[in-house]
């Protein structure tokens, strides 16, 4: 599951295996082993590094490369995700909300014309 996951986050980032090595300081070749499952328990730092690189959570490497891109520059949007979260509001509510977001937008554009 490992090496799935790594081949298919790399090839997503436009990498290379030589690129990756050279970024990550990993040889080409042990690389090549855990995309291909021959290595199948690489290292804790050896995961690192390549999700370093990747620049994807350690968990893309582990559980599913789809789930758990880092998201290093949306810091704030996933804190106030979650101070949603605490306030309690329902699922059925989020529609609501993208919707006053998207008045206060409308009015912002509006005001700044």
């Amino acid at each position: 599951m490992i090496g799935k996951n790594l081949s298919e986050l790399r090839r997503r980032k436009g990498l290379s295996l030589s690129e990756l090595a050279d970024r990550s300081g990993i040889s080409k070749s042990y690389l090549s082993n855990i995309e291909r499952d021959v290595h199948k328990n690489p290292s804790i730092q050896i995961l690192e590094k390549i999700s370093d690189v990747l620049d994807v959570d350690l968990k893309a490497l582990l559980i599913n490369g789809h789930s758990t891109e880092r998201v290093r520059h949306d810091k704030e949007l996933y804190e106030f995700a979650e101070e949603l979260k605490k306030t309690g509001i329902k699922k059925d509510n989020i529609q609501e909300y993208k919707q006053l977001i998207e008045f206060i937008k409308w009015q912002n554009e509006k005001v700044s014309k």
